[in-house]
């Protein structure tokens, strides 16, 4: 309902006052005249005193309903636009009850509005003959009217007032739309700039094309904008379209620099491989003196090390020779992907290779001197053995089982020793495991000192 329908009793009212002010200005003579010329050229009556006080009341009673009506009118349209804003943004069972309820409200102002036209409509203020008894049932009715539009405007009033965490959050949304929107559309101007950069150097960038032209579609939803698509998800197209892009604008920029590291570590691993082409080939005499010089326990394990270390070599040249190709062919994935597997056969066997000359270096020193190993490793338990009776007159079982085990260990591996062919390789790794043993003992020590429990 809208303050249309008061209009045609607003003008009417306006006429009466007119000639009534007219009425006014006259001379009093010509106000008596004016007064007979009624009286006795037609059949109209006003009423003096109580008659015409009535009137005038009704009069107030139908401005005041006619006030309070254009009130209530005003602001449920605000209100609308409130509701509008939350339904456009919000999807959650908070937003949908506050638009039933906004509807509901609607129904109740419609019924409102409707007695009040009504009882507008039931009265002529402005008759000549309107009697006294039906000026003051008009101002009864009017004001009741009134007072029914005062109070729903109450009830929406605190509606709104209910709404706003609503309101609020909606506003939020509605005041990030347009700037995500334009971040999106810049990202995207970015994105295609960075693109012809790197393809003005000489690198195509098919992919990055291929993933910027997959954005065109959501860049068209964009530009249909928030009335078409919604408020949330013209948001969450803009972040997804940023986010893209930069993506897009971040590996087109940093393309140059790809190319030139991937050439660079394309020579560095075909230097390597050469090198370590020629590293594996000493491989063999070293187990050559190994196998002269030590038991067969010392040197089985490294016996298919010259084998592997080639076809490794080989492997890895012939993913260094696919690597290429595809940094030819500017597949900057597929090329980084081999020469990851190319650095990780190259390690292995670096690492196989190295091993054989480490253990004839180790084997070499333990055999001239044993004790010195024996005494790298007794000092280590001797030291656990004091701080696990720091302060006690007698060791916590949990440390002094291990260590108690680890010196029997190590006399054992001492014994191996005295054999006619002592196996060095395995007195090393025993004295290695009751080093690392006794390393446990003495973090688990200290995390009891430090936690109070010892």
């Amino acid at each position: 309902m809208t303050a249309t329908h008061a209009q045609p009793h607003a003008r009417a009212k306006a006429s009466a006052v007119r000639d009534v002010l007219a009425l006014m200005l006259l001379p009093v003579p010509l106000v008596a005249m004016a007064l007979g010329a009624f009286a006795g050229g037609g059949t109209r009556r006003w009423f003096g005193g109580r008659g015409e006080s009535q009137r005038a009341d009704a009069q107030a009673a139908k401005d005041a309903a006619a006030a309070a009506f254009y009130e209530l009118d005003t602001a449920q349209r605000d209100l609308r636009i409130s509701i509008e804003t939350i339904a456009a943004v919000d999807s959650s069972p908070g937003a949908r009850r506050a638009v039933d309820g906004f509807a509901a409200l609607g129904r109740r102002i419609d019924e409102v509005s409707h007695g009040y036209i009504t009882a507008v409509d039931a009265h002529d203020l402005d008759r000549d003959d309107l009697e006294a008894s039906v000026a003051s049932h008009a101002r009864g009715e009017l004001n009741r009217a009134k007072d029914e539009l005062v109070r729903v405007k109450g009830e929406l009033d605190r509606f709104e007032e209910g709404l706003r965490p609503l309101l609020d959050k909606a506003e939020t949304q509605l005041a990030r739309l347009a700037p995500a929107v334009e971040r999106a559309r810049q990202a995207l101007l970015s994105a295609s700039n960075a693109l012809d950069t790197a393809r003005g150097s000489g690198l195509r960038a098919d992919d990055l094309a291929a993933r910027l032209a997959a954005l065109a579609p959501e860049l068209t939803m964009l530009n249909e904008g928030a009335g078409r698509h919604g408020v949330a998800e013209t948001l969450q197209r803009a972040d997804r379209v940023l986010r893209d892009a930069e993506a897009v604008r971040a590996e087109a920029e940093r393309l140059p620099e790809r190319a030139a590291e991937t050439d660079k570590r394309l020579v560095s691993l075909r230097t390597r491989a050469q090198a370590l082409t020629n590293r594996a080939g000493s491989v063999e005499p070293v187990l050559s003196e190994l196998r002269r010089r030590f038991s067969a326990a010392c040197w089985q394990d490294l016996q298919p090390v010259p084998e592997q270390a080639a076809l490794s070599v080989r492997q890895a040249e012939e993913r260094l020779g696919e690597a290429g190709k595809a940094r030819d062919e500017q597949r900057w994935a597929d090329a980084t992907a081999l020469l990851s597997t190319v650095r990780a056969l190259l390690n292995s066997t670096d690492e196989a290779v190295s091993a054989a000359g480490d253990r004839l270096q180790r084997l070499n020193a333990v055999s001239k001197d044993p004790q010195h190993e024996i005494e790298r490793t007794r000092f280590a338990i001797r030291d656990a053995q004091r701080l696990a009776m720091a302060g006690r007159h007698t060791p916590d079982p949990r440390h002094a089982r291990p260590l108690d085990d680890s010196v029997a260990r190590l006399d054992r591996a001492v014994a191996g020793l005295e054999s006619r062919h002592p196996d060095y390789w395995h007195f090393l790794t025993e004295t290695e495991a009751v080093r690392r043993t006794v390393a446990g003992v003495v973090e688990q020590i200290r995390e009891d000192l430090g936690g109070g429990s010892a």
